[in-house]
């Protein structure tokens, strides 16, 4: 196959061109604008989270968070230990020490045993952190009912990162919570990768009103509302422009088309490779359903780890042999407790993170895939697998 398969490229399928070129006729190409206003609301709508500000990334959101809460040097923020660096990293440039928790073999997400423990442990010495950073991963919601009590007994803020997790839902019948709907604050990210993209950019939910519209005054340089510029405090350039968010409304129109072809995706992959001995998939969480953002597969090595801090000889083979027929696939997040950036943070766990990171690949996801294309990936991964 001469085209390159991607691992998780934009897709666009609806209305977005029309929508921009309706954006362009409007002549509000700079940031703010009806776009920006729609995008917000049809947003909160679709995550069941009545207040949003659009921004120009997932990171963004995090900053003003961070901010609100009054994050500085010598703060603690717990956060996932399988994940992206940007989930911490805005605390860590307002001076925060990260603590990393651990997740779970059943969903991959935050363990709220070792969540619980972390607290009480900082909660005898009267240090309680300023913040849980609990993240969605690869489309997998964590466990919000368990972790937001622990949140809540403790007076900790929940921040969920949803950033991979749009379209997903925890719960069932009339107790459904959508992706990033827990806790204090949820953040998404626009991505060219993820479930819905705007070529870049970020959401920030909330259910109080006024963490949403201070997070909104702050992403635009803290602006008073006084016909000159005024400013009491000082802000940031934050805010998505009138374009992008044309763009991301015709994305999150087709949410569910969306979403229902990322899990047909990995149904085909599970079919495809059914019976590959050492072969398994990240789990679904029976609290709620996953989107299958990126269809994850482990591979057993029989026992011949690499070095710690590394995939597994086993998955850079196949990485490399599908790298060989054009085909992209990266291996599951590096755990923070294992990026040399964090090398001194204390860690709850550890084990877990560290093991599917060694042995997690993830294979090609996009929307766009057709059934001949993962048939073409899994028969590359199973003539590795084979010693072919």
């Amino acid at each position: 196959m001469s085209k390159r398969i991607f691992l998780s490229p934009p897709w666009m399928g609806g209305r977005e061109r029309a929508l921009v070129e309706e954006a362009f006729a409007s002549n509000y190409i700079a940031p703010c604008g009806p776009m920006v206003d729609r995008f917000e609301r049809e947003f909160a709508a679709a995550a069941g989270i009545p207040n949003a500000c659009a921004l120009s990334s997932c990171t963004a959101a995090l900053d003003l968070l961070f901010h609100e809460l009054g994050v500085e040097h010598g703060d603690t923020v717990f956060c996932s230990d399988l994940t992206f660096v940007a989930s911490v990293a805005p605390a860590v440039h307002r001076g925060a020490v990260p603590v990393f928790i651990d997740c779970d073999e059943a969903t991959w997400t935050m363990d709220p045993r070792l969540l619980e423990e972390a607290l009480g442990d900082v909660a005898r010495t009267g240090r309680l952190p300023k913040a849980v950073v609990a993240v969605d991963l690869y489309g997998q919601c964590c466990d919000y009912g368990r972790i937001e009590a622990l949140c809540a007994a403790h007076g900790v803020p929940l921040i969920v990162d949803a950033a991979e997790a749009l379209g997903a839902v925890y719960g069932a019948g009339q107790r459904v919570r959508h992706a990033g709907d827990a806790g204090w604050a949820g953040v998404y990210s626009f991505n060219g990768n993820k479930i819905i993209t705007t070529s870049g950019g970020g959401m920030l939910a909330s259910r109080d009103a006024g963490v949403v519209e201070r997070a909104r005054m702050r992403s635009q340089q803290a602006r008073e509302a006084q016909v000159w510029y005024e400013h009491r405090a000082l802000g940031y350039n934050y805010r998505m422009s009138n374009v992008v968010a044309a763009i991301g409304v015709g994305q999150l129109e087709m949410l569910d088309t969306i979403v229902a072809k990322k899990r047909q995706i990995f149904e085909w992959y599970r079919e495809e490779l059914a019976g590959v001995a050492g072969l398994g998939f990240m789990p679904e969480a029976g609290y709620g359903r996953c989107t299958r953002w990126l269809t994850v597969v482990t591979l057993e090595d029989g026992g011949q780890r690499s070095e710690a801090g590394v995939p597994s000889e086993t998955v850079e083979r196949v990485r490399l042999a599908l790298e060989a027929a054009n085909i992209e696939a990266r291996p599951v997040w590096k755990p923070m407790h294992l990026q040399p950036v964090f090398g001194a943070a204390r860690v709850y766990g550890g084990a877990v993170s560290g093991q599917l990171f060694a042995g997690g690949l993830c294979v090609p996801s996009g929307t766009g895939l057709a059934r001949q294309d993962v048939s073409y990936v899994c028969d590359r991964i199973r003539g590795v697998l084979a010693g072919r």
